[in-house]
């Protein structure tokens, strides 16, 4: 009666000692412990024995079954031990080698000239606000003071999306939402992608960045506007930075100028480099929203991120800021 028991054990003793891997010890435990199968096939055989014989027969299966499952559990703990080893003999690390050194990210160079935008600004009292890039028409052109005959409305200049709404031009768009909302007096500034209708080259591109300030408070003048244009400048382009006013005209200010900084040329020579436009916030605008003219007064002016960059670093095309060239980013 117990030989078949003492058969099986000794045999699936000696299969998992010789057992070389995880794989075939699976094999062996499913072959002597599977159902129906090993041990378990014997006890099917309980039946078949005499009454006062199979509680002796159950109980020695149930010892053998105990038996080789602690087997089978030792065996497979020094298996994986050994494969551990093994792998760890193949994939050797030292950890006493110094890490590989990740590339550092930085900033994009206009991103860099817009945060000291930013940090000038702000300094001088200018609060700073956010429009939308997908603008009305109603506040980048009407609310402005443009003629229905402007240039600008040509959609030759534009990308229109809709009869009405189209991607801003110019961050001026700003104002209207602004005045809309807010009485004066208040300092706003604003900086954020513009859109036009261009061939581009080296110095037009359909998408630039533009800053836009202005300011309405009572007894604002030209003096005021030049005084800070002059603070901006030297703060982007050095002390000893100077401004000029020519007379020009856009819908939105009146009077309108033009204004340009002193620039020393590589050949010594000083000359007056033209970077944006300027003027009193036009009084059709101000009484547009209800702001009293006779009291409020205000001044605003815009120039484009690239061209600032540009001026300080030497950069002759314009291109360049937005064609991903690491060859040309990595160099700020």
């Amino acid at each position: 009666m117990s030989d078949p028991i003492s058969r099986l054990v000794e045999e699936a003793r000696a299969a998992i000692e010789a057992a070389p891997n995880l794989a075939e010890l699976e094999q062996v435990e499913t072959r002597y412990l599977g159902r129906n199968k090993g041990l378990n096939e014997l006890r099917r055989s309980i039946g078949t024995l005499p009454k006062e014989q199979r509680p002796l027969f159950g109980a020695r299966i149930n010892e053998a079954v105990e038996t080789l499952t602690a087997l089978i559990r030792e065996r497979r703990a020094a298996l994986m031990e050994q494969e551990l080893q093994q792998r760890l003999s193949h994939e050797t690390l030292d950890v006493t080698l110094p890490g590989r050194a990740l590339p550092m990210g930085r900033l994009h160079p206009l991103t860099q000239t817009a945060e000291l935008i930013r940090e000038t600004l702000i300094g001088m009292g200018y609060e700073f606000v956010e429009g939308p890039e997908l603008e009305d028409y109603h506040y980048n052109f009407a609310v402005l003071n443009y003629p229905e005959d402007h240039p600008a409305m040509d959609e030759q200049n534009s990308f229109f999306i809709t009869e009405t709404k189209l991607l801003r031009t110019q961050t001026t768009a700003i104002q209207g939402r602004v005045m809309e909302r807010r009485h004066p007096p208040f300092r706003i500034a604003t900086i954020g992608r513009c859109f036009r209708y261009e061939a581009v080259d080296a110095t037009h591109h359909h998408t630039f960045h533009q800053v836009d300030v202005f300011m309405v408070d009572e007894g604002m003048s030209m003096a005021d506007l030049k005084g800070t244009l002059g603070t901006f400048a030297r703060a982007m382009f050095g002390p000893n930075t100077q401004v000029r006013f020519r007379p020009d005209f856009f819908p939105f200010v009146e009077p309108g100028v033009d204004y340009a900084i002193s620039w020393r040329m590589p050949d010594g020579n000083v000359r007056w480099l033209e970077i944006g436009g300027a003027g009193m916030i036009h009084p059709n605008i101000l009484r547009a929203y209800g702001i009293d003219t006779e009291r409020f007064t205000g001044f605003a002016f815009g120039l484009g991120v690239e061209r600032i960059h540009m001026l300080r670093t030497g950069v002759d095309d314009l291109r360049l800021y937005l064609e991903n060239d690491l060859r040309f980013l990595q160099q700020f």
